[in-house]
C-alpha cells in the first residue's frame, strides 16, 4: 500500500459463569439425619470444589485459546495488511484471504475479509458462517471482536479484526478480517475436565459414609444410653443412671439426668415414707378409735331406748338423737378409714363363693330397707363366684349414692356378658358434674361439694373400687345420654 498501512486493534475479554444449586430434603431419626448431613456436606464440598475448578479452567482453556488465536490473527494481518491499496477490491480481499488461510497452519481456521459495506470475500468458495449480528458490530468497532457458537453441533470461535490506518491509529479504515476457527480439542479438554471432576467427586461421597456412620454411632451413643435410662426411668426404677465421659454437650446432658434422676429419686423416698407415716397413722387412729367408739356406740344405743320410752324430756330426746347420729357417722368412718388401710397395706382378700347375683342384690337391698325404692332386673339363675360381703358394700355405696344424690327411679340391672358379669346402678336425677367425673373414685371426694357436711365419709366409692379392682374388675362412672348418672361394674364370673 502506497500512502497508508493498516494496524489491528487491541484484543477485548470476554467473562462467562456456572451456577449451581442443591434441593433440601426431610430425613426422619437422628442416625440417619446425621449420616444424610455428614455426606451432604461432603457431596457439597466435592461438587463446589470440582465446580470451581471446572469453571476456572474451562474460562483458563477458552480464554487461552481465544487470546492466542486474536495474536496470530494480528501478527499475521499486521504483516499483509500494508501490501494492501487503500480501497482494496474483491481481487485484493481475496488474495489476502489465501495468505491468511495458509498462514493458519495447524488453526485451520478459514478467513474472509470486507471493506466497508461491501461482500464478505473468502479465498475459496462461500465465505465461513459466522454469529448474528458479528459483522454489525464489528463495522463500528475499534478493538477486536469475539464470539464462540456451535456450527454443525461443533463449538467454534468467530474473531472480527478491525484494521486501522497506521498513520492514524484510532481511525477505521473500513477494512475488517474475519477468522473461524474449530474449538473442538478444547472442547474435548473441557469434557475431560469434567469427567475428572464427576470421577473425584464420587469416590468423595461415598468415602465420607465410613466417617459419618462413626460419628453418628459416636454421638448417638450416649443418646442411646440416655433413651435407655429414661425407659427404665418410666418403669419405676429411679435407681436409673447413666455413665457420663467427656466434657461436651451430650455429656453436660448425661450429668443433668442423672442430677435429675437422683432428686427425683430422693423425693420419691421421702413421699413414700411421708405416705407410709400417714396411712400407718391412718391405721391407728383408727384402730384406736375403734374400741371407745363401740362403746360410745353401745351407750347411745341404750339412751336411743331410754328417748324412746318417754321417760326423757323432749329436749334431752333430741340431744341424745343427734349424739348418736354423730357416734353412728364417726364409727362408719373409722370402718372405712380400715377399710382402706387394709388396701393400701395389701391386706385385703377375697373369700370367695358361687352366689345367685339376683338374690345376692336384693338380700343388700332389704337389709338397708331400699327394695321398695329401686328397681332390680336380674335374670334367673344368673350365679358368679364372688365375695358377697365385698360385693354387697360396692352396692350399699352405689345405691346409696343414687338413693341420696340421684333421682327417682334408681335401677339396678344385673346380665352376663361373656364370661363377665355386669352390673349397671343407674338413676334420674341430674347427673354427675362433669369436672367431677374423672375424680369421682378418688379418695374424700363427694357428690355435693356445696354442702361442707354431708352422711357420706368420701371413701365409699373409692372402696367400691378398690374392691372391684381385688376381683380384677372395674368400676366406671358416666351420664347416660338421657340424663342420670350410670355406674358400671364388670367382673369376672369366674376369677382366676
Amino acid at each position: 500500500m502506497n500512502d497508508r498501512a493498516f494496524a489491528p486493534g487491541p484484543p477485548r475479554p470476554r467473562r462467562r459463569g456456572v451456577t449451581l444449586g442443591l434441593r433440601r430434603f426431610f430425613t426422619p431419626g437422628l442416625r440417619t439425619g446425621l449420616i444424610l448431613g455428614f455426606v451432604l456436606v461432603s457431596a457439597l464440598s466435592a461438587l463446589t470444589t470440582a465446580a470451581l475448578t471446572f469453571h476456572q479452567a474451562r474460562t483458563a482453556i477458552l480464554q487461552r485459546a481465544q487470546d492466542n488465536a486474536v495474536h496470530d490473527l494480528r501478527t499475521q494481518v499486521g504483516s499483509l495488511a500494508p501490501d494492501l491499496p487503500a480501497k482494496p477490491d474483491e481481487t485484493d480481499l481475496r488474495t489476502l484471504t489465501r495468505h491468511l488461510d495458509r498462514a493458519g497452519g495447524s488453526r485451520d481456521w478459514r478467513t474472509a475479509a470486507a471493506h466497508g459495506d461491501g461482500p464478505l470475500v473468502a479465498a475459496h468458495g462461500a465465505p465461513p458462517e459466522l454469529p448474528a449480528g458479528l459483522r454489525t458490530s464489528a463495522s463500528a468497532a475499534t478493538t477486536a471482536l469475539v464470539q464462540r457458537f456451535h456450527q454443525g453441533g461443533q463449538p467454534r470461535l468467530a474473531v472480527a479484526l478491525p484494521v486501522a490506518y497506521a498513520d492514524h491509529p484510532g481511525r477505521p479504515s473500513g477494512l475488517v478480517v474475519y477468522a473461524v476457527f474449530s474449538l473442538r480439542s478444547q472442547q474435548q479438554d473441557v469434557d475431560a475436565l469434567v469427567a475428572a471432576a464427576r470421577a473425584g467427586a464420587l469416590p468423595v461421597v461415598l468415602a465420607s459414609v465410613v466417617p459419618a456412620l462413626l460419628l453418628a454411632r459416636r454421638v448417638l451413643r450416649p443418646v442411646r444410653r440416655l433413651r435407655s435410662a429414661a425407659e427404665r426411668m418410666a418403669q419405676g426404677r429411679l435407681d436409673a443412671r447413666i455413665e457420663v465421659s467427656g466434657h461436651d454437650e451430650l455429656a453436660d446432658l448425661g450429668r443433668a439426668f442423672n442430677t435429675m434422676a437422683a432428686t427425683l429419686q430422693a423425693d420419691a423416698v421421702t413421699l413414700r415414707s411421708m405416705e407410709g407415716k400417714a396411712r400407718r397413722f391412718a391405721a391407728d387412729v383408727s384402730h384406736e378409735l375403734r374400741t371407745p367408739l363401740a362403746a360410745m356406740t353401745a351407750v347411745t344405743g341404750i339412751l336411743d331406748g331410754e328417748a324412746a320410752s318417754g321417760r326423757l324430756g323432749a329436749e334431752t330426746s333430741e340431744v341424745l338423737a343427734l349424739v348418736a347420729d354423730e357416734t353412728r357417722k364417726l364409727a362408719h368412718m373409722v370402718e372405712d378409714l380400715m377399710e382402706i388401710s387394709r388396701f393400701d397395706a395389701g391386706a385385703a382378700r377375697l373369700n370367695l363363693d358361687d352366689i345367685d347375683v339376683g338374690a345376692l342384690v336384693r338380700k343388700s337391698l332389704a337389709l338397708r330397707h331400699w327394695q321398695d325404692r329401686v328397681d332390680v332386673a336380674t335374670p334367673a339363675e344368673l350365679r358368679a363366684r364372688l365375695d358377697p360381703r365385698r360385693i354387697d358394700v360396692v352396692l350399699a355405696n352405689l345405691v346409696g349414692n343414687a338413693l341420696r344424690h340421684g333421682g327417682a327411679p334408681v335401677r339396678v340391672l344385673a346380665v352376663a356378658a361373656g364370661q363377665d358379669l355386669v352390673i349397671t346402678v343407674s338413676d334420674d336425677g341430674p347427673g354427675l358434674p362433669p369436672d367431677l367425673l374423672a375424680h369421682v373414685f378418688d379418695r374424700f371426694t363427694k357428690g355435693d361439694t356445696s354442702r361442707t357436711r354431708s352422711e357420706g365419709s368420701g371413701l365409699g366409692l373409692a372402696i367400691a373400687a378398690e374392691n372391684a379392682r381385688l376381683h380384677g374388675g372395674t368400676l366406671t362412672a358416666a351420664n347416660a345420654p338421657e340424663g342420670g348418672a350410670v355406674f358400671t361394674l364388670t367382673l369376672p364370673r369366674d376369677p382366676a
